[in-house]
């Protein structure tokens, strides 16, 4: 094995003025409060390249996921089953698919999702930030790796009541006082540190926390909101070190109970979260160097099935009626690209880090939290961290009980409701593989 080392890049992801955000049901560019970034990093030492990359945008679906994955793969002299890259699910940004763009390009609809050449020259800028990154690599020796809990940010946005039906939305600003009183719910209120060191030196760290990582959006203002602020706020700290942020499994996790929506609790949410990572980073040097006898990576395909009632033909008459709403016609659009996937039988992957003796869990889409509490049970005492919003294709990924129980998630989540038990297996099939130097 080779001295490992590692490459960090980042490339500006803010989309131009005018350019369609969230899909482009809300209000496009007007302006931009704070930029937008894909961050990353490139592992070398132990096999082919790693890269894990996070992105400020709200998702990268389907063909355009493959896309730029591909492209960090060949810039980083590996291949595209070992690139992971996720997004952070910022809403005032991008949410891009491809073949539901096609799909309105050939309606005349307006807006489209987002604009292809402001698409694909970002993915050749990335693909050159990752390749000259190479070039500046620098050895590590070890990893250190700690959590702290974030107080007073998360919530579970579904409430359910006596009957077992939704009682309360916890949207990411939730105004109504008797919601916000209602209990936490189930969360994961950990945020979690891992960074590489080369002796005494920090290098780069990720974090990872659980949470919709919105405070207000939906007025045409580009921003990383605040846990993008708790980064940048981080990387002014340690300007010599490389700061990457990924968000968990947070698909029905949001700062709901916490946050009105007022413009100054951003600042208040972000303060929060960067406490966090400080504490986070502060354990991991309570905890000390984690040796490095070398690293790995490991893939699990999943194939999910699509939600019972979607029709391909039925979804592309909503895309092509000029009557429907934006909403209608955009997100059924993605509706369209998910079942056209589905059809050509491409799966999912499943990823998995191991890194001395930690693992990082690497999941599609809005993934609920309960699979990555579960996953944290199955690993035992062993240090896991979860990163989400990788491939969005499927959108949501509810439990089984969620679509009795009603509610927003399960009315747009596009894999079956029969999802659980399959998609837990294979989370589970993937944390069983060996760890390094093992079968």
């Amino acid at each position: 094995m080779l001295a490992p080392h590692i490459a960090t890049f980042r490339v500006e992801a803010t989309p131009p003025m005018g350019h369609s955000l969230c899909g482009g049901w809300i209000k496009p560019v007007e302006a931009v409060d704070d930029p937008l970034w894909l961050r990353g990093v490139v592992l070398m030492g132990d096999g082919l390249p790693i890269v894990l990359a996070a992105l400020d945008w709200t998702g990268v679906l389907n063909d355009c996921h493959r896309d730029w994955t591909e492209a960090l793969a060949e810039a980083a002299h590996t291949t595209a089953d070992r690139v992971a890259l996720h997004c952070v699910h910022q809403h005032n940004a991008p949410f891009v698919d491809r073949a539901g763009n096609a799909l309105l390009k050939k309606a005349d609809a307006t807006p489209l999702l987002y604009d292809d050449r402001f698409f694909d020259d970002l993915v050749r800028k990335s693909a050159a930030a990752a390749r000259a990154s190479l070039a500046a690599s620098r050895p590590f020796s070890h990893v250190r790796a700690g959590k702290a809990m974030v107080k007073e940010v998360a919530c579970n946005r579904r409430v359910i009541g006596p009957n077992g039906k939704i009682k309360f939305t916890r949207t990411s600003a939730t105004k109504d006082p008797i919601a916000r009183a209602e209990p936490e719910g189930t969360i994961d209120p950990w945020l979690r540190s891992v960074s590489f060191f080369q002796g005494d030196t920090p290098l780069a760290r990720l974090y990872y926390y659980t949470t919709h990582p919105m405070s207000y959006y939906g007025d045409g203002r580009v921003s990383s909101d605040f846990v993008g602020l708790a980064r940048a706020a981080r990387e002014e700290e340690e300007a010599a070190v490389h700061h990457v942020y990924f968000t968990g499994s947070a698909g029905n996790v949001t700062a709901g109970k916490y946050n009105d929506g007022s413009q100054p609790m951003r600042r208040v949410l972000a303060d929060r979260v960067l406490a966090g990572m400080r504490a986070a980073d502060a354990d991991a040097d309570q905890v000390g160097p984690l040796p490095l006898a070398g690293f790995a990576w490991k893939t699990k395909p999943i194939r999910f099935q699509p939600r019972e009632d979607l029709d391909l033909e039925q979804l592309e008459a909503i895309v092509a009626d000029p009557k429907r709403t934006t909403v209608d016609r955009n997100r059924n659009a993605m509706s369209c690209g998910w079942l056209q996937r589905l059809a050509s039988g491409r799966p999912i992957l499943l990823g998995r880090l191991d890194l001395a003796d930690l693992s990082i869990l690497h999941l599609p889409a809005e993934t609920f939290v309960e699979y990555q509490l579960n996953a944290q049970e199955k690993a035992g005492d062993k240090f896991l961290a979860t990163a989400a919003y990788g491939d969005g294709g499927p959108w949501y990924i509810p439990l089984h009980r969620s679509f009795d129980e009603g509610g927003y998630e399960p009315s747009v989540a596009l894999v079956s409701r029969d999802t659980e038990p399959s998609y837990r297996q294979a989370i589970s099939d993937l944390l069983a593989m060996g760890s390094p130097g093992k079968p």
